[in-house]
Parts: C-alpha cells; sequence; structure tokens
C-alpha cells in the first residue's frame, strides 16, 4: 500500500519539490497552501503522515499541529525557517514527530520520513514479539497492541503516535525504572536531539488523559533519574 503524505506548505516552489521528491519515492501526495484548506484535507485525504509548516498566511502552524494531534493518530514532521530551539521544543511538546528547518537537504526529508515510518511499525508490531497483544493494567487500563488502541474501563483514551508509544514502551518495562535519555532514546531516536524535558510533557499528557493525578498514577515519577511504570 502506498503511503499518503499531506503537504502544507505555501511557498509553492517547495511544495512542488517535496511533492516531486515523495511521488518518485512511491508515496502519493496531496498539497495545501494555507491551514484551512489542510484541516480539511486531514479528513478527506486521510494522510499517513503531515509535512507542516510553521508559517502560514492564514493560521500558525502550532495551531493545526494542536487540532490534528487532538483529534488523529498522524505523525507530523514540521517544516520551518524558524530555527529558534524554543520553537522545535515547542512543536515536539504538543505532538509533532520530527522538526526540519530550511533550508534543508531533499535527501534528509525522505530520510527522517522513511525513518519515522519504520519507527512506528515497529512499534506497531510490539516491542517484544513475546508479549501478549493485550496488556492489562490496573485492572482499568487495556493496550492493544495490533490496534495501537487504549482503552480504561471499556472507554477509548486517545493519545499521540509518541504518548502511546511512550506509554507502551513503559508497560514493557513495567517495575523498571527508565531514564529520561533512555525513554528519548527509544521513543524519539537515538539521533534525536530534544530537551528531556520533553518526557516529562508527554508523560504529564498521558496521565492527564488517563485521569489520573502525579500521586495515584500507574506511571511513578522517579526523583532525579526518570520514571517507571507500576500496576
Amino acid at each position: 500500500m502506498n503511503r499518503k503524505v499531506l503537504i502544507i506548505e505555501d511557498e509553492e516552489y517547495i511544495s512542488d519539490m517535496l511533492s516531486y521528491a515523495l511521488t518518485k519515492e512511491g508515496f502519493i501526495t496531496k498539497t495545501a497552501c494555507n491551514g484551512s484548506m489542510g484541516l480539511s484535507l486531514v479528513d478527506e485525504f486521510n494522510p499517513h503522515l503531515i509535512l507542516l509548516d510553521l508559517m502560514l498566511p492564514d493560521m500558525n502552524g502550532i495551531e493545526i499541529c494542536k487540532r490534528v494531534t487532538s483529534t488523529h493518530n498522524i505523525p507530523i514532521v514540521i517544516i520551518t525557517a524558524k530555527s529558534d530551539p524554543i520553537d522545535k521544543i515547542l512543536g515536539i511538546e504538543i505532538g509533532a514527530d520530527d522538526y526540519i528547518t530550511k533550508p534543508f537537504n531533499i535527501r534528509e526529508v525522505l530520510a527522517r520520513i522513511n525513518a519515522l515510518f519504520r519507527r512506528i511499525e515497529l512499534a506497531s508490531k510490539s516491542f517484544n514479539k513475546e508479549t501478549k497483544k493485550v496488556i492489562h493494567l490496573n485492572n482499568e487500563i487495556e493496550i492493544f497492541e495490533d490496534e495501537r488502541l487504549i482503552m480504561k474501563i471499556n472507554k477509548k483514551i486517545d493519545l499521540t503516535n509518541k504518548e502511546y508509544d511512550l506509554l507502551l514502551f513503559l508497560a514493557h518495562n513495567k517495575g523498571k525504572v527508565l531514564s529520561r535519555s533512555q525513554l528519548l532514546d527509544n521513543i524519539w531516536g537515538i539521533d534525536f536531539i530534544c530537551d528531556t524535558r520533553t518526557v516529562d510533557i508527554h508523560i504529564q499528557r498521558i496521565r492527564k488523559k488517563l485521569d489520573e493525578n502525579k500521586s495515584d498514577s500507574i506511571i511513578e515519577t522517579v526523583f532525579g533519574i526518570g520514571y517507571k511504570l507500576v500496576d
């Protein structure tokens, strides 16, 4: 099955270049020159990945990222001329999966996209083939690995790709203390450079979506080190 990529980019020559390169690699692409068009295509085109520019004429890319990750489980790669580390950290913390600054090498973009899809495939097949396909936590939470689905007392919990991968990795290492660096390397990739605060933000969001307080969460904070999942 050919994967579909939605490109939300207002600079036509960049949009065309990305679309051409991705099509040559076997991807199916659609382009949007503004945020409103991009959001409408999310449901219409149903992409497997979104390439998103932050600086769009009608709305900020950060707002688009927030809207998409709140309702869809679609990986997002931000491509922008804004190289400030704060923008990068903000983009990752609200749910983006990667961040590439302009000017960029098209081969790097393709390599990042392919690496992202490989990580998602590995995660969907589960971190360990020996483990069960359904993980039960605390008599309330169920992780259905084949469907990448989280349920709590028969209610679906909507997590972003990274939130799901983080919770699943903790579940596969139940009882083990995992440092923030370990979690960054395993979930975001060893070559991914980002502040360890990214892990803290994602843990906070997982707890909130699971309707848990820090004091009674299945994800326990280990002071000065990181986290562990307790049952």
